[in-house]
């Protein structure tokens, strides 16, 4: 699915690595007043004032991370950079800019490249941050991406992973679960395909959830909404690896337990009906699905008043002291010991 095979190919080859970076950035636009030189220079120049400087990267790889067989190159683009910018959001800060490196195989023609570059910039664009570096190599393995975010905060507002207390509140933003959901429709659609090259897939009925795993959204809006709110997440973290794993990694730098309760966990109607057709349990699927890209954090029990029936968030449990351990309550009151049963990319298939 990489080409149309009326379209025009440039090979990367005849463009050499240079003229590939001056094709792909020749339209970069700058957002942020703290990026003073971005491409162009052997670094960029970045100002930041008294504010802290945040920096996070990711690296994926084709066949671990994603399929092209499904994945379109724009939507890869975007997705990439979404995965790196939700780690700054996850520091309660504010993204600023990216850089971005690229392995490519000859498979690939620039309009490929092109593609993935366009969702890289429409994500860029949509979250004010500027691209201001990166490179480019041959790969004899497929497609590689390695982003790398920066941003910024001041000192007082960073929510680091540590600082949860017992009797915190346990607050998730959106809804959980879609992500992988959204993966079983592709991966089923695909195996279909394989069958049946002819047979076009509706996945109308789906695209909430092919959605969330194709193009998710980072929550850019949650730091800004939790300022007006008045309140100071006192742990956070972005849900990547699964509900269960994100919170036992919250309680083990934090040194406290919690009580996750099973009614509470927030689910889409599509992922619900979705997990009865797959007849996958959505509880488990919350837990261990991941790339949902949602926030998890908690907050003291006196801002309570302030969160309580807001859209955007769903309180799911509170923080204990460390040797109560942590548990998911059941919808039947059962306490169930909490596993990390989440993405683990050196795990053996």
């Amino acid at each position: 699915m990489l080409e149309n095979k009326n379209q025009e190919r440039t090979s990367l080859e005849k463009l050499g690595e240079f003229g590939l970076i001056e094709q792909l950035t020749k339209n970069t636009p700058i957002h942020q007043e703290s990026t003073e030189k971005g491409i162009g220079d052997d670094a960029a120049v970045l100002h930041f004032s008294n504010e802290k400087t945040l920096v996070s990267t990711d690296l994926l790889i084709e066949g671990v991370h994603f399929d092209l067989s499904y994945v379109p190159l724009k939507h890869l683009g975007y997705k990439a950079v979404m995965v790196n910018l939700s780690d700054i959001y996850a520091m309660n800060a504010t993204a600023t800019q990216i850089t971005v490196s690229i392995a490519v195989s000859n498979r690939f023609p620039l309009e490929a490249i092109e593609e993935l570059y366009a969702g890289i910039a429409l994500a860029c664009k949509k979250h004010k941050v500027d691209l201001v570096g990166g490179d480019t190599t041959s790969s004899t393995t497929g497609l590689l991406i390695s982003i790398t975010a920066i941003g910024k905060a001041i000192e007082t507002d960073i929510a680091y992973r540590s600082g949860a207390q017992p009797n915190d509140l346990l607050v998730v933003t959106g809804d959980i679960g879609g992500a992988y959901m959204g993966l079983q429709v592709l991966e089923r659609e695909k195996e279909v395909f394989k069958v049946n090259p002819n047979n076009q897939p509706d996945l109308e009925p789906y695209s909430y959830i092919v959605e969330r795993q194709l193009k998710p959204e980072a929550r850019k809006d949650i730091a800004s909404l939790l300022k007006v709110l008045g309140v100071q997440p006192t742990a956070m973290i972005d849900i990547s690896d699964g509900l269960s794993s994100e919170i036992l990694h919250l309680c083990k730098q934090s040194n406290v337990g919690c009580n996750l309760f099973e009614d509470k966990i927030p689910l889409d109607p599509t992922v619900i009906s979705a997990c009865e057709e797959f007849k996958l349990d959505s509880t488990m699927v919350a837990l261990s699905g991941g790339e949902d890209y949602e926030l998890l954090f908690t907050v003291a029990q006196k801002d309570f008043e302030k969160i309580k029936g807001n859209p955007n968030l769903s309180i799911i449990g509170h923080m204990t002291e460390a040797n109560e351990g942590s548990h998911l309550i059941t919808r039947g009151n059962t306490k169930i010991p909490l596993t990390a049963q989440g993405w683990n990319s050196f795990q053996e298939d």
